[in-house]
């Protein structure tokens, strides 16, 4: 009697040993965490053989999920090919895109339009968030790709550019001149603390006039002249401008803008996808 391999369970096993824990693995295939153990004790079950051991807050294959890996990934790989030519969904799916709010534009816009035009078929759902929370989802594999900014790059990262910080106000605006320094910036934004450590130094007194959680709040502040920003240069809303203080104001260091790339993204339009993101940065 013939046995069949369930390849849903199959699929959460290649995919739990990738990624290196049942949490990140879950995030990867959009199903909750128990949904995933359950399919691993099926195909342990069926198989007879232990695949997996705990190791903290990871996994590590047994010997019997080393060789069953190789298969696996053959065996998912024969799969894919074949539903993709008989249903024709060639690049058909979907990948998760994390970027901070302060670098959407100009780099991003230009990128999600020429990966529509190469891949019409595959979904991209873009996550704006703070350089933190994307951190977390990308570490729970409930992103594929991140951007972020950082003073440094952390392991398994790749620093696509280096881009200084500017002081911006409102079009026109001269609140940038009045002491205290007005400033307005969400609660979590990383550039915060070294704008405040700069103008302390510099001697500037200043006061944090507008807080909030939301973007959209900080720019509405700033256009009506209310208080002052920073941003990483070349990304300066419409609604603001440079700041052309002659010295007035300290200068604001740099930031890096990174890029994190799961280890599980091997399709070729999610690596397509990361190669715009390289031009786009490398120009």
């Amino acid at each position: 009697m013939s046995r069949n391999l369930d390849m849903t369970a199959l699929r959460a096993f290649a995919t739990v040993a990738e990624a290196g824990g049942v949490t990140r693995a879950a995030g990867l295939l959009h199903l909750t965490q128990s949904a995933v153990s359950m399919q691993l004790k099926r195909l342990e079950e069926a198989l007879g053989r232990q695949l997996l051991e705990r190791a903290g807050r990871g996994v590590v294959l047994t010997a019997d999920g080393e060789k069953l890996l190789g298969y696996a990934r053959r065996i998912l790989a024969l799969n894919d090919e074949v539903w993709s030519r008989f249903t024709d969904a060639a690049f058909e799916g979907e990948v998760v895109l994390g970027v901070p709010h302060d670098v959407v534009y100009p780099a991003l816009p230009p990128v999600l339009r020429r990966f529509h035009a190469e891949y019409p078929r595959m979904k991209v759902t873009l996550v704006s968030s703070y350089t933190e929370r994307l951190k977390m989802m990308f570490g729970r594999g409930e992103a594929d790709v991140i951007l972020t900014t950082e003073d440094e790059v952390q392991a398994g990262g790749r620093t696509l550019t280096t881009v200084p910080l500017i002081w911006v106000g409102a079009i026109g605006g001269t609140t940038w001149r009045t002491r205290p320094l007005r400033l307005a910036f969400e609660r979590r934004n990383i550039f915060r603390a070294g704008v405040e450590a700069a103008l302390d130094e510099a001697g500037v007194p200043w006061e944090m006039a507008v807080t909030s959680e939301m973007s959209r709040a900080i720019e509405a502040s700033v256009s009506a002249d209310l208080a002052v920003h920073a941003v990483p240069e070349g990304t300066i809303p419409p609604v603001m401008e440079r700041i052309d203080h002659a010295g007035a104001l300290p200068e604001i260091g740099a930031t890096r803008i990174n890029l994190y790339v799961a280890d599980t993204l091997r399709g070729q339009a999610e690596r397509a996808l990361v190669r715009l993101l390289l031009e786009a940065y490398s120009d």
